[in-house]
């Protein structure tokens, strides 16, 4: 009887070192998994950032060659509109 107690007893210890080793791997895992989540986020706003300075240059562009029309010229216009409102809080800020 004893015997079989402690048989049970060492199956359980082997089987919680094995859950402990697999926990430690899924921690470890999810540690990477974030860190590479947080990557991707900021590559992802670089590119939405790089895409909006680009599509800024068309917009010149098609201004300066006078190509811009309808909806594109509203909101190029609104979005010069908010730099330009910007600006001006830096130099009020600036000039406080």
């Amino acid at each position: 009887m004893p015997d079989n107690i402690d048989l049970h007893i060492k199956n359980l210890r082997e089987k919680l070192q094995l859950l402990l080793k697999k926990h430690a791997l899924i921690l470890k895992e999810n540690t990477q998994l974030r860190e590479q989540n947080e990557l991707y986020k900021s590559n992802e706003k670089t590119l939405v950032e790089k895409n909006n300075e680009l599509q800024l240059q068309i917009n010149i562009l098609k201004t300066s060659a006078g190509q811009l029309e309808g909806d594109e010229k509203i909101n190029f216009e609104k979005s010069i509109n908010s730099y330009i409102r910007t600006i001006d809080k830096c130099i009020n800020f600036l000039n406080k």
